[in-house]
């Protein structure tokens, strides 16, 4: 079963992965391609009934020189993950295999504006920031049957579509990302890099919920490789 799909953040997401960041002269020569492969983590305030998500994440992005060292970058991390709806907490939570209800297909769709200074022709420091949504498509999880009761007497695909809700209102799918990274050249046109980002759930400021201090976070670090 899928979730909701509101028109704003999807309309957000696919503008930041289809539009090119810059002028469309020249965009071909100009684009630097980047791949990446990350740990994501969802911190928690120790409230929660399963431990703290680490998963892996895939991602690739793009970026186009706008003046000196500034760039404009689109990008996309791909990662999924299983969650159920906690009533006592009134909210959506990661969950173990046992206690699943929903799986979680994310796809966090960013622009960010980045500083790149090189202090070699190998070597390059990048440090960037921007708006960023995430785009969670919610599906009842494999191996469970919609028509399933839980515990506590509900439907098992009322429960993913309470999940679905909680995702998409309040703003949570939006989520600014800042972050840095190292790049070493280990080929003429490709560079090796390390990478730490931070996502920052602004919605904990309007949402009224009572949420441990790291929670809502996600923190993610990992390699890139770019084709500069």
């Amino acid at each position: 079963m899928r979730c909701a799909f509101p028109a704003l953040p999807a309309a957000l997401g696919l503008a930041f992965l289809v539009l090119p960041p810059g002028p469309l002269a020249g965009l071909p020569e100009s684009l630097t391609l980047l791949f990446r492969g990350n740990i994501l983590l969802f911190p928690d305030g120790g409230n929660l009934p399963d431990p703290m998500p680490i998963l892996p994440s895939l991602g690739i992005g793009a970026d186009y020189p706008l003046a000196g060292p500034l760039y404009a970058e689109a990008s996309a991390d791909f990662y999924s993950t299983n969650y159920d709806y906690s009533y006592t907490l009134d909210r959506a939570v990661p969950a173990s295999l046992e206690y699943r209800s929903a799986f979680v297909a994310g796809i966090v769709a960013g622009f960010q504006l980045t500083g790149r200074f090189a202090f070699t022709d190998s070597f390059a420091l990048r440090v960037f920031a921007g708006p960023a949504v995430d785009l969670r498509l919610c599906f009842l999880s494999y191996g469970l049957r919609p028509d399933e009761i839980t515990a506590e007497g509900r439907n098992l695909s009322a429960v993913v579509e309470d999940v679905a809700a909680y995702f998409w209102h309040q703003g949570r799918w939006f989520l600014p990302v800042a972050g840095f990274g190292f790049e070493y050249r280990i080929l003429p046109k490709i560079m090796l890099g390390l990478e730490s980002r931070v996502w920052i759930p602004l919605y904990r400021w309007w949402s009224g919920e009572n949420l441990a201090p790291i929670e809502g976070w996600r923190i993610a670090a990992g390699l890139t490789v770019s084709l500069r």
